[in-house]
């Protein structure tokens, strides 16, 4: 890797190790007409925008597959050798990353996947399970709290994951659950060797493992030490649930029938009756007591996965697809619809500070209006995205970087923001970079990976997020980003192999806001796949880990394929997420202990230094993070008229990777 701190000038530096390409098309700095006085503008421009990425941008025709984690990526392009499709093969490495990036998620997490298929119209397949019925603000309050623990059985959710994946696989796949989960096996079984941050997160909360989570400690802590890389790490106790639930799930009828009865087993199975033992287990958390959840036989029995229509937005010839209100999807469609119609220079101050300026205003229509509401109080989310609104707020934006926290009023409404986000706004008070959740800044420079768990002052652990995007030769496309469950989120269920997930900590302790813990309603979560469209045909699918910056780091990449030259013909996905990242904190976290940083921006070293010395004349409180340190961005592309594929991996960290043919 660069070393971390280093300031950057010019283009930007390639990895060690990989062969750094120049881009090169028919819009490259080396052809097009010699245009007079104006050519040398234009070089200038342009050479800011161009990359040496650190990988080529891949391209085919079989399939392509983008994800966190290369066995990930290699088990569902196995999938696809094997005649499946993206579906299938989605599967497969979602179950696959459940074991290899335990850090960042587990099969009791969370996921929203977008699904794109080559007939037919995107849909959002909902995998974020709801409040239980028990948890209530009241029995929260009761029991002297005044923000959900961030860890703990307190925080747990109805687990939304499996089901997700399960529902997919039998409405669009066509292998039976046994073909997609024998990757997930093995890997469990036989042992894979993790990568480095398995062992460094263990270690930060070894003891917690050790005096109080000791079934997390029987897993992660074997011979007394943490799983180490180049050794092999097995899960026994997860393979043989998945082994199980095979075994019992087998002969139940075609191959539909036995993914229902799989989900059957989850919901009211050996499965769920394991999930409420632990949810009913006194558990210490961040509160610094222990409690027990509210999850019960009935909540999991009621719940099931589902689908719905995405969220969309129009931009120059492109419509974006996400999830809707009660994920941060719409983030992404505010920042277009606040954009001004002629953009400053790509990679300009003028341009990062409109940016940013923008995210703050659509972060804080967020806090203010997004949830899990139907009725009354759904989110007015065609007057937020209308371009009267829009053009309305677009105004707020001057040359000085605002230090406010200002949600708009859509349709004339009154925005309402919890005491608790008032209360950062207003003092800043409470913020701890080193929160228990998904990333929400950079951290050290000593850190490899800013975006990553890192240990709290409570001996808690940040957890992360991972992502996956694939499109088969058939035109397919899927873009998920799992989360949640993660090893540092809850004891292991030691019958199951791993933990509930924490994703209550994401509502607010107050009645009455979109946001507020209500039974039966899903907690407004950070993740948020996205898909792209030209014409109305799927183009690309992308996204990222990174809890509040995904939608941020998405906005720069996205901006990045519209804008800048395409490279051997197509688009220019490696470069994009190559590029220089950056994210702010100007709002209320979204995770345990919801802390912001007024007027804060982060950005990656390799910005150039007269970049950075622009956003702080115009007042913008800038920290200059590692040179490879914002943003872990996968990406998936087709072109419609050629059936190119494409795809790319974010290079920070070393773990990301593309593959395909």
């Amino acid at each position: 890797m660069p070393e971390a701190g280093k300031e950057r000038r010019g283009a930007v530096d390639s990895l060690p190790g990989e062969r750094a390409e120049k881009n090169s098309g028919p819009h490259s700095l080396d052809s097009g007409p010699e245009c007079g006085p104006d050519r040398q503008a234009r070089v200038n421009s342009e050479v800011r925008a161009r990359m040496f990425t650190t990988r080529p941008t891949l391209q085919g025709t079989f399939g392509m597959v983008s994800s966190t984690h290369w066995l990930a990526s290699q088990s569902a392009m196995a999938v696809l050798e094997d005649g499946g499709n993206a579906y299938d093969a989605a599967v497969a490495g979602a179950f696959v990353l459940h074991v290899v990036e335990p850090h960042l998620n587990g099969p009791a997490g969370e996921v929203p996947i977008l699904l794109a298929p080559a007939h037919g119209e995107v849909r959002v397949l909902c995998g974020q399970g709801v409040a239980p019925a028990g948890a209530s603000v009241a029995h929260y309050k009761g029991l002297g709290l005044d923000l959900v623990p961030g860890t703990g059985p307190l925080a747990a959710a109805v687990p939304g994951a499996f089901d997700a994946w399960l529902l997919l696989l039998r409405d669009h796949g066509t292998k039976t659950l046994a073909d997609v989960l024998k990757y997930a096996i093995g890997y469990a079984e036989d042992g894979h060797a993790p990568v480095e941050r398995v062992a460094e997160t263990v270690e930060t909360v070894r003891n917690l493992f050790e005096t109080e989570w000791t079934t997390s400690a029987e897993v992660y802590l074997p011979d007394g030490r943490p799983p180490r890389p180049g050794e092999l790490f097995r899960n026994p106790a997860l393979a043989a649930t998945w082994k199980r639930l095979l075994a019992e799930t087998a002969g139940a009828g075609d191959r539909a029938a036995e993914i229902d009865a799989a989900r059957e087993v989850w919901r009211s199975g050996f499965i769920a009756e394991a999930l409420v033992r632990q949810a009913a287990r006194p558990t210490m958390d961040t509160s610094g007591e222990r409690h027990t959840g509210t999850l019960t036989a009935a909540d999991l029995a009621g719940w099931s996965a589902h689908y719905e229509a995405p969220a969309t937005y129009d931009w120059n010839g492109w419509t974006l697809c996400k999830a809707g209100p009660w994920s941060q999807g719409p983030v992404l469609l505010q920042q277009l619809a606040l954009l001004p119609p002629e953009l400053p220079a790509y990679g300009s101050a003028d341009y990062l500070h409109l940016l940013i300026e923008g995210c703050k205003l659509a972060m804080a229509d967020r806090e203010a209006w997004y949830g899990d509401a139907d009725g009354a109080d759904r989110v007015p989310l065609g007057d937020l995205l209308s371009d009267g609104y829009n053009a309305a707020r677009r105004g707020l934006v001057g040359d000085r970087a605002s230090f406010e926290l200002r949600p708009g009023a859509p349709g004339g409404r009154t925005p309402r923001l919890s005491a608790h986000a008032l209360l950062a706004a207003d003092e800043a008070e409470g913020f701890d970079a080193l929160g228990v959740g998904e990333p929400t800044v950079a951290k050290s420079p000593d850190s490899p990976v800013p975006g990553e768990p890192d240990v709290a002052a409570d001996g808690g652990t940040r957890g992360d997020t991972c992502h996956l995007d694939i499109v088969d030769h058939w035109g397919n496309m899927v873009s998920a980003t799992p989360s949640g469950g993660w090893l540092q989120s809850n004891p292991v269920v030691p019958e199951l192999g791993f933990p509930l997930g924490t994703r209550l900590q994401m509502t607010w302790l107050e009645e009455g806001l979109p946001n507020s813990l209500t039974p039966g309603r899903r907690p407004r979560t950070t993740l948020t796949p996205s898909v792209a469209l030209r014409d109305g045909v799927p183009v690309m699918a992308f996204g990222t880990p990174g809890g509040d910056q995904q939608d941020q780091w998405q906005l720069h990449f996205f901006l990045a394929v519209a804008l800048r030259p395409r490279v051997r013909g197509g688009l220019d996905l490696q470069g994009a997420i190559d590029a220089p990242n950056w994210h702010n904190d100007g709002f209320p976290g979204s995770f345990f202990p919801r802390g912001m940083r007024p007027g804060s921006v982060t950005v990656e070293s390799r910005t150039p230094a007269d970049v950075v010395g622009e956003l702080r004349r115009r007042g913008h409180d800038v920290t200059v993070g590692g040179a490879w340190s914002e943003g872990r961005l996968c990406a998936v592309a087709r072109d419609p008229e050629t059936g190119v594929l494409s795809a790319a991996a974010n290079p920070r960290g070393m773990q990301g990777y593309a593959v395909g043919r």
